[in-house]
């Protein structure tokens, strides 16, 4: 099934590429047509059941502000599963393992990618970067940046692919980049095995500047004071990067978008930090709820074990004075999931995508 297609994709793709030149718009180096993957991903897919239909939503808390000068900014939020992790220790006891098998989960993961194509994609449990996602998402346009966990748990499985960590990609053609930071986060002044990649961006569009964060925190009950010093942390880090003694925008302070599988519940103090950080940071899909202060019921339905799961782990976080959320991708219903839960024939990760778009608010200055 789908073999030519497949050796026809990834005897181009899955090797390893130099870095792509500076874009430019009379050389944008664009050597894939993203439309065309995304035939052939569902060619090699033809056999699996479709991926869940999800709308993008827009609320009346959600107005339109952009237009053709300042055109929607599409983010994507996603924990895709490292490979070896999915087959050798999550231990997700209703998916087939033929179902996590990477010559076609990782069309399943493209196909996603590919069919919202966002400006700027956040990552976690990337343990495909170079042989796959860096050369591929290069070819479609991306700039990519990578940070593995100093000791990823990946490395304890055998075969790996080396160490899982978090992965920000950005469209060249909408995006010139300022300046990027990698952060090994601390709890208690000691270093911990998380990171987060912060990147500074100017808009070619609009010239305003922007900064994207992702992370990927403690997992696991029982870490809940672990993942708060680690928000802490990131949080001092943001604030410094994105105010005046830092990368500051020629504005002022940078508006600030963080991506990231917090491993925690709304419930939890970690959440409670960045909903009331100095940095006026709020969750985008709350927006989604019909009082607009409520998360989605899950963003992780699995079963292991030890049981089934279903939790609010994964968030977009966004600076709402700066920015303005036009819609959402919204949460496939349980129906959609399936009675196995995720990772799936049809899904290829225990965490759903999470998308917005999201345009700047027009600064009081240019009011005037």
């Amino acid at each position: 099934m789908g073999g030519s297609s497949s050796s026809r994709l990834f005897s181009t793709l899955a090797q390893s590429l130099p870095q792509p030149e500076p874009y430019s718009e009379e050389n944008p180096d664009l050597d894939l047509d993203p439309d065309q993957l995304r035939k052939e991903c569902e060619e090699i897919l033809q056999h699996r059941p479709a991926r869940p239909h999800r709308d993008l939503v827009r609320s009346t808390c959600m107005a339109p502000c952009s237009h053709k000068y300042n055109p929607p900014i599409r983010i994507m939020q996603w924990n895709i599963l490292a490979q070896a992790l999915g087959e050798g220790k999550d231990g997700f006891v209703r998916c087939p393992l033929d179902a996590l098998n990477w010559n076609e989960r990782k069309y399943l993961i493209l196909e996603e990618i590919l069919t919202h194509r966002p400006d700027v994609l956040c990552l976690q449990e990337v343990d495909h970067y170079y042989d796959t996602f860096q050369p591929i998402l290069a070819r479609l346009g991306y700039q990519g940046s990578f940070l593995p966990k100093p000791w990823s748990p990946c490395l304890d499985v055998e075969p790996n692919n080396g160490p899982d960590g978090c992965a920000l990609f950005y469209r060249r053609s909408r995006f010139m980049p300022k300046a990027t930071a990698h952060l090994r986060l601390s709890a208690l002044m000691l270093p911990t095995n998380q990171v987060a990649i912060v990147q500074t961006l100017c808009c070619r569009v609009t010239g305003r500047w922007l900064c994207v964060a992702v992370t990927h925190l403690k997992a696991r009950s029982g870490w809940e004071r672990l993942r708060s010093a680690q928000g802490a942390d990131l949080l001092q880090s943001l604030c410094s990067i994105t105010s005046r003694g830092g990368n500051r925008a020629p504005s002022g302070t940078t508006p600030l978008v963080v991506c990231g599988d917090f491993n925690a519940e709304p419930s939890e103090d970690v959440y409670k930090r960045f909903s009331c950080s100095p940095l006026g940071l709020t969750s985008a899909y709350t927006l989604l709820s019909s009082d607009g202060h409520t998360e989605p019921p899950y963003t992780t339905w699995k079963v292991r074990p030890s049981g089934e799961s279903r939790s609010t782990l994964d968030y977009i976080w966004y600076t709402p004075a700066a920015l303005s959320i036009e819609s959402l991708l919204d949460i496939p219903s349980e129906e959609q999931i399936g009675p196995d839960r995720l990772p799936s024939y049809h899904y290829p990760s225990d965490h759903l995508s999470l998308l917005c778009d999201l345009s700047f608010r027009e600064e009081p200055h240019r009011l005037l």
